[in-house]
């Protein structure tokens, strides 16, 4: 019991008087372990949120500062022609670094042999961010630079040497010239996944690209304009540069730049967002319990406190600096203990970005701190308020309050303001849609089938007449209806987070690699002429590489839309001004490719004239279901309907097309084939005698680019499992907290018993039930919304299906029983051991 101020004497205290009150109710709570619960719960909540905020905000901020990076520079202006020099000079003017490259794919050779290759030509000082990494033979040690070819030099790809059987120190004709190959690249900061850069890599000094005589009117080159220097001065060229853009111009970003990089580790920062949310959702459930159980233990003391004078304001007052003081203490410590985490974090992810991550902001810190007074405000405060309410009268009448509709208000308020917390963190309105809905719709429908389970347990009961420790046990689950409702809700929920979480470092992330295996096509062969098709494939299909399917490619420009002529200057985004500027790669077939699945409308009919869009470039360039499209294709129209969208795993590394029509549109056109396949490392003189036999076909290896995302899947693995701990410790607390919330009533029931004649191994059994009966239904409740939330996680959030089982089901009802017997066992210990006697005075 409580330990009460005189009331009397100071009916009205001042402010600070109020503050020492409740400094010393909290002191006084604290050492008797009535906020125990309540500061764990709290802890662990605001733990999870700013371990995962610190790393997101510190990874987020090194990308903005360090895309330069993975760029080359801070800034890069991308243009189909030379840029111009005013572009250059007003760069120089505001005290800005400046580099230009020439990027363009061209065939180089030697002796007899030839292979197309990705030309890059730069100037001293490039990359003005980052640095490349040359070895002086393939396989050598490597080692960084900031250094390029010397006059008369080139570094290349170690692919390019074994395609060409050429060593360091041979010589390579490119275009007019002969130039020495000086070393061997192993790095580039700013190349991306665009075919011409996936080819083998030819890197050359400026100075000697007139030689070549590769550059004439008419050629597809790539220029780009390369600028570092200060935040300040670089944020200011950019908003100068963006006004006076021209055609064929852009700004390369990191979202274009290195999309795939991007793409995965916003893939990443989501699996580590759904395990910080889980964690905070069970840790909310807690919070409730351990409030609804301090309530409930200090209405005799705040009657006694209304008895001797204290009013409903001084009481609400000292309750409010109370618990502000315990959220601001639970929310600093759990602010240390996660920067402490976050720390680890970045151990474990480190390499996904090569540089040193900037100090964190304060905002993670300010996000930890409005989840620990938000849970406190939407789960504490509102059972809290009911002891304002408290009427003296207690001290003789101890019957129990109702919920009042302003706590129900305060509970809605709190939950609302909540929810904008979760959807603040997840930084996806999605996954925090689908992780707070899911929960919230979860423990509605818990309730009810709790519900409905005891209403049948209330009809039944009466056939264990013959058998005492049974009947004790549905007699305690119907008498204590709400309770066992408020238990099994709470354990389900619990469990189904866990269940989720386990399922998220399993089938989730199995499912996300999945789309990426270690046997991933990491080789393109593309340019196979017709007739070659079938030599091609019967030479790659005897060396073991599997099934190789080879997919038609033609070249169309997108010309017309519904008649009407189109143009660049008809958009407004750049993307798509970009795809309306270049050709598209067509293809056609009779099936939907496996790595595709319809999104909007249906699949090509037979012989139709229709076509099926990647959905992303429907969307970008406005095209409904039903809208004609013409291409020229070769001096052709081609003109098709839409007849569906198609959503595109593109990080499956397969062949796949924007745009697939029927073979009856397109078969007869020029067209050359592409297929992708896994090639081992044991494997790797198959591709040159290949190219050999077939000298025009190109190759493009993107081994690295595979190798740097699969490093990146287990990296998150092993985060999930560190953030996995926060959930199992909010799990637990949650177990604790919904059995003993009903210890003071349990420990009354049992005296009752005891004094009418039941025996204490008669209540030990009759408990035991109880609790089985009421986790193996939380355990089954668990597993169906676990099920439920990962399948739509898996399709609406990750993009990726999973394969789902049946061990959630035995394993949440295997651990909902024993999990509740084990804590039972915890947090119930003493209730049958307590003297009847001692009980019934103290009630």
């Amino acid at each position: 019991m409580m330990d009460f101020p005189d009331m009397s004497r100071a009916r009205r205290p001042g402010f600070w008087s109020t503050l020492r009150l409740g400094a010393r109710m909290m002191m006084r709570d604290a050492r008797a372990g009535e906020l125990r619960l309540l500061v764990l719960a709290l802890v662990v909540a605001v733990a999870a949120v700013t371990s995962v905020g610190f790393l997101a905000d510190r990874v987020g901020r090194a990308l903005e500062r360090d895309a330069g990076q993975m760029l080359g520079a801070d800034l890069v202006l991308d243009a189909d022609e030379p840029v111009p020099a005013a572009f250059m000079d007003e760069a120089r003017g505001r005290g800005l670094a400046v580099s230009s490259t020439w990027q363009f794919p061209s065939m180089v050779g030697a002796g007899d042999g030839a292979q197309l290759a990705a030309l890059k030509a730069v100037e001293p000082g490039y990359p003005l961010r980052g640095a490349l990494r040359v070895t002086d033979a393939p396989f050598a040690p490597e080692a960084a630079t900031r250094d390029i070819p010397p006059e008369g030099a080139v570094w290349v790809d170690g692919q390019l040497l074994s395609l060409l059987n050429l060593k360091v120190g041979d010589s390579l004709n490119v275009g007019d010239a002969h130039l020495r190959i000086d070393r061997v690249i192993t790095y580039e900061p700013d190349r991306g996944m665009q075919f011409v850069n996936v080819a083998p890599r030819v890197l050359l000094r400026a100075s000697d690209l007139p030689a070549t005589g590769l550059i004439a009117p008419g050629s597809r080159i790539g220029y780009a304009l390369l600028v570092a220097g200060q935040p300040d001065a670089v944020a200011g060229y950019s908003a100068w540069l963006n006004r006076n853009l021209k055609r064929g111009q852009k700004v390369a970003t990191l979202e274009s730049g290195r999309p795939e990089v991007r793409r995965t580790l916003d893939r990443a920062q989501r699996f580590l967002s759904l395990v910080a949310l889980l964690a905070v959702l069970i840790s909310a459930v807690a919070v409730a319990l351990a409030a609804g159980r301090y309530m409930a233990r200090h209405r005799d003391g705040v009657a006694v406190m209304r008895c001797l004078g204290a009013v409903q304001s001084q009481v609400s007052r000292m309750l409010t600096l109370e618990f502000t003081l315990v959220g601001l203490f639970s929310s600093a410590a759990g602010c240390l203990l996660g920067y402490a985490v976050h720390q680890v974090l970045v151990m474990l992810l480190g390499s996904l970005i090569d540089t040193a991550l900037p100090a964190p902001s304060a905002i993670p810190a300010l996000q930890g701190l409005l989840t620990g007074l938000l849970l406190l405000l939407g789960f504490a405060l509102p059972a809290l308020a009911q002891l304002r309410h408290v009427p003296p009268a207690r001290v003789l009448r101890r019957d129990a309050d109702a919920l009042s509709a302003r706590s129900a208000f305060g509970y809605a308020l709190g939950a609302t303001g909540f929810a904008l917390l979760i959807w603040w963190f997840a930084g996806d309105a999605k996954l925090g849609a689908v992780v707070a809905g899911g929960f919230l719709g979860a423990f509605a429908v818990f309730a009810l089938v709790a519900w409905l389970c005891i209403l049948g347990l209330a009809r039944v009961r009466g056939l264990a007449a013959g058998l005492p420790a049974l009947r004790f046990a549905l007699a305690g689950v119907v008498r204590r209806r709400a309770a066992t409702i408020t238990q099994v809700c709470a354990l389900a929920v619990g469990l189904m987070a866990l269940l989720l979480l386990t399922m998220t470092r399993t089938d989730l992330i199995q499912g996300w690699q999945r789309t990426l295996p270690p046997d991933a096509p990491n080789r393109f062969l593309i340019n196979v002429q017709p007739d070659q098709r079938q030599a091609v494939t019967d030479a790659l299909t005897r060396e073991g590489l599997g099934r190789i399917s080879l997919s038609p490619m033609v070249r169309g420009r997108l010309i017309a839309v519904n008649g009407k002529p189109v143009g660049p200057d008809d958009y407004e985004e750049p993307r798509a001004k970009r795809l309306v500027d270049r050709e598209f790669n067509l293809s056609y077939g009779d099936e939907l490719p496996s790595s595709n699945r319809i999104e909007q409308g249906r699949w090509l009919a037979p012989g139709s004239s229709e076509v099926s869009l990647e959905s992303g470039l429907a969307k970008t360039l406005g095209i409904k279901l039903g809208d004609s499209m013409t291409f020229d294709v070769a001096g052709q129209q081609v003109v098709a309907s839409v007849s569906g969208t198609r959503r595109v795993d593109w990080d499956t590394m397969r062949v796949n097309f924007f745009a697939i029509l029927p073979p009856a549109s397109l078969a007869d056109m020029p067209q050359s084939w592409i297929t992708s396949f896994y090639l081992p490392p044991e494997k790797a003189a198959v591709l040159p005698a290949l190219v050999r036999e077939f000298p025009n076909l190109t190759v493009f290896d993107v081994g690295a680019i595979l190798q740097q995302l699969q490093s990146v899947l287990n990296e998150v693995g092993r985060a999930v499992q560190l953030l996995f701990l926060f959930t199992l410790a909010a799990g637990v607390l949650v177990l604790s907290a919904a059995l003993t919330a009903t210890r003071d009533e349990r420990m009354r029931e049992a005296a009752v018993l005891r004094a009418l004649g039941a025996t204490r191994s008669q209540l030990a059994r009759s408990q035991r039930i109880e609790l089985w009966a009421v986790g193996g239904l939380a355990g089954l409740l668990a597993a169906a919304g676990a099920t439920a939330i990962a399948w739509v996680l898996s399709t609406q959030v990750f993009d990726f299906t999973i394969t789902l089982s049946l061990w959630p089901w035995v394993a949440g009802i295997v651990a909902g029983m024993l999990g509740a017997w084990a804590g039972g066992a915890l947090a119930l210990r003493g209730v049958l051991r307590t003297p009847p006697l001692v009980t019934l005075r103290e009630t």
